[in-house]
């Protein structure tokens, strides 16, 4: 079984903005900036006989290049937050390119989620701070909520493996695929 899961690598630039965002919050848990990633389809666990098959499927799409920004930060969890996240500009150029990714990978067989799809890339996951932590940190999200990175090209998309560990999460590249 792979854990694997479809994204966009982030140029330097992007990673500079967002290193620079992070540093700035008061995160119990900060992801590693090697991490930093966008996410397009979680696959989930898959046999690598299922995987091979939407790997095919997503070498035959032909997706359109096209410029993406990162805007605003957030928190997931409500009342109670558990990860930290960096925004996207609205795109829909993002949008149908996901979908379209989302749908080969059902036709191939993979069950993925069914649920809204909120473009972010993590900052941070952690435990849900207690009361005067969570006000901090809401108070430094507000104070970033005008970040903005550098425009980049959307050039290809890539399919990683994911290896869950204690010592954090390891992402290895399994494929990619260039846009058009």
């Amino acid at each position: 079984m792979i854990r694997a899961f479809l994204a966009l690598a982030l140029p330097d630039p992007v990673l500079s903005a967002l290193r620079v965002q992070q540093f700035l919050l008061p995160l119990p848990r900060k992801e590693p900036p090697e991490n930093f990633h966008l996410t397009l389809v979680f696959l989930g666990e898959q046999p690598e006989p299922d995987l091979r098959a939407a790997h095919e499927g997503f070498e035959a799409l032909r997706l359109p290049r096209f410029s993406l920004t990162l805007q605003g930060l957030g928190l997931f969890g409500g009342a109670k937050p558990r990860a930290a996240w960096a925004g996207v500009a609205p795109s829909d150029p993002l949008m149908r390119m996901q979908a379209k990714l989302e749908q080969s990978a059902r036709l191939s067989g993979i069950p993925v989620e069914s649920r809204r799809y909120v473009p972010h890339v993590t900052l941070g996951r952690f435990p849900p701070p207690n009361a005067e932590d969570t006000m901090r940190l809401e108070r430094a999200i507000a104070g970033g909520m005008d970040f903005r990175s550098p425009a980049f090209a959307v050039e290809e998309v890539i399919l990683y493996e994911s290896r869950l560990s204690p010592k954090g999460n390891r992402y290895d590249e399994l494929a990619r695929y260039p846009l058009i």
